[in-house]
């Protein structure tokens, strides 16, 4: 649902993100914790009420990054990998390359989450405990207890994308034995919940009541963000049906677009330009020695075209991703998209039988889609 933004670092290998939103509600956050230590603690100083606010902005965001990391720890036990965490304006989101195979899974991924804040919410009250009553130490860390245990309870809501929506989908799952019909209560669920927060956030930025203006349209713009992810959410399963038992020699293109390795990128980029095709197969002495793409092109500087070859410009073949003609697509497509990866060719044994590509797959599942071979359609 949102972009990789600035990568600031890894943790447990995981690559974490800012996204560009996230500034704007780190920002529009610290200003609210320092105009309200100011009006609760007059008696500080104006540093004081600054650092209280921006440390309380970044053990907020510190705290949703342990959340999503808690997800993220569980599914790497299971061998499901995590793309990467990004921070963003209406929290965090873990990026995880596949769903859970088992109800269990699912349900110990999903409740990982909540469990971390309701821990983190007891640590900061702890430390608040033994702080002095009226020093900033107390004040952060109370709010922070208040916060984490706000965090943990709003995501057991039983709706999706929340983590309530997960358990509730696992727990559907485990006893009905049908992830699709699972899918479809959570996400019912989600959108039902979408709904009353955005009709309630209208009503107090229209009448500046029950929630009040400011925090009406806040809820409105979360209940329309969890509407979005809700409705995605379904749509992934029902892309999951759409390419049950299909694989990648069923699809792939038997045509196998080939350029020499000694032509420069000038010549290859006049050969995308007149047949269209975005991806090629680079020959040397009647051998395949690599791939190259109009993603690779990018990569060179349109001043060198004319003296850099496609050999130079090119993935080598012992660094190209290849598949399988018995490869469900399925598990191809999460492939791609967890190494990025827009074409690949299809080898059987030491040949080269066929090219695939992301947007084949996509083709694909439009089709099957729009022919209503959807299960439950």
């Amino acid at each position: 649902m949102v972009g990789t933004g600035f990568r600031i670092g890894r943790v447990l290998g995981i690559p974490i993100h800012l996204h560009a939103s996230w500034f704007l509600l780190f920002a529009l956050i610290t200003f609210s914790w320092v105009s309200y230590f100011t009006n609760q603690h007059p008696h500080w100083s104006e540093s004081q009420h600054w650092a209280a606010g921006i440390l309380s902005s970044l053990l907020f965001f510190g705290s949703v990054l342990f959340h999503e990391l808690a997800h993220s720890v569980v599914a790497l036990r299971y061998k499901i990998p995590v793309v990467s965490i990004t921070l963003f304006v209406f929290g965090g989101v873990a990026r995880i390359g596949r769903e859970a195979r088992t109800a269990g899974q699912e349900f110990k991924i999903a409740v990982a989450g909540p469990v971390s804040s309701y821990l983190l919410a007891g640590a900061f009250y702890l430390v608040a405990s033994a702080g002095v009553e009226g020093g900033m130490l107390r004040a952060v860390a109370s709010w922070l207890a208040l916060i984490n245990f706000a965090l943990a309870t709003f995501n057991l809501i039983p709706g999706f994308p929340l983590d309530g929506g997960r358990i509730l989908r696992s727990i559907v799952w485990q006893f009905t034995g049908n992830f699709t019909r699972a899918t479809r209560m959570a996400s019912v669920g989600g959108q039902l919940i979408a709904y009353l927060m955005i009709l309630v956030g209208i009503y107090s930025a229209l009448t500046n009541e029950l929630l009040g203006r400011f925090d009406g349209i806040w809820w409105t713009f979360i209940g329309w963000f969890l509407l979005s992810a809700a409705q995605e959410s379904f749509a992934q399963v029902a892309i999951r049906n759409s390419l049950a038992g299909v694989r990648a020699g069923d699809i792939m293109s038997a045509e196998l677009p080939t350029v020499p390795r000694s032509i420069s990128v000038l010549d290859y980029v006049d050969e995308i330009v007149r047949t269209g095709r975005r991806c090629h197969l680079v020959q040397g002495a009647d051998e395949l020695v690599g791939l190259i793409s109009v993603h690779s092109v990018s990569k060179i500087r349109r001043e060198e075209w004319d003296t850099t070859s496609v050999q130079a410009a090119m993935i080598p073949r012992e660094h190209v991703h290849v598949t399988s003609p018995d490869e469900p697509v399925l598990n191809l497509l999460e492939r791609m998209q967890t190494e990025d990866i827009n074409q690949m060719p299809v080898v059987s044994g030491n040949r080269v039988v066929g090219l695939i590509s992301r947007d084949t797959i996509l083709r694909v599942i439009q089709t099957r889609m729009e022919m209503g071979k959807v299960e439950g359609q």
